[in-house]
């Protein structure tokens, strides 16, 4: 009887329910299932940052960053070879709409930027003004990212910007 006891001693496990089975889905996926965003998206700006960042010492690299094009967050899961794709797009569109609303502000104020900076940097040619404008984008986008990570990872804006002031 000595082993019934034991055995009565643990924890029965419970059958995953369908909020806990999405939820290992997700984590699976590297998908935040609080928030329903993935961080993947987040590598479409670090591109177009790397591709900033090697402007001042390779001006031949803004060639790169002008044919850099902004993609919202469904294009770029459906452009990309993400293998949860379809789970990554519809998180996204089920997501909390508060959540949602300041990822899209970011996001949005980071695609603004580029594009400012592309369209300026098109029409000037001096390797000189480009590199200014590549170091400029990019200490302007770098903290946005950053912001962006810390709502994918279930933070908000104001508390990211209440830690960043502390610092």
């Amino acid at each position: 009887m000595g082993s019934t006891a034991a055995q009565s001693d643990r924890p029965t496990p419970r059958p995953a329910g369908p909020d806990e089975d999405r939820a290992a889905a997700l984590r699976a996926a590297n998908i935040n299932p609080r928030t329903g965003l993935a961080t993947d998206y987040l590598n479409h700006f670090n591109e177009a940052i790397m591709l900033l960042e090697m402007i001042p010492d390779m001006p031949e690299c803004a060639e790169d960053f002008l044919s850099w094009h902004p993609l919202t967050y469904a294009e770029h899961f459906t452009a990309s070879n993400f293998r949860a794709r379809d789970l990554a797009i519809e998180a996204y569109e089920s997501a909390d709409p508060t959540t949602r609303a300041e990822f899209d502000n970011i996001t949005n104020t980071m695609t603004s930027i580029l594009t400012a900076v592309s369209a300026a940097m098109d029409k000037v040619r001096q390797d000189k003004t480009r590199a200014k404008l590549a170091e400029q984008a990019t200490i302007w986008v770098k903290p946005l990212v950053a912001l962006a990570g810390g709502i994918i990872n279930g933070g908000t804006e104001a508390d990211i910007e209440r830690i960043m002031a502390s610092e």
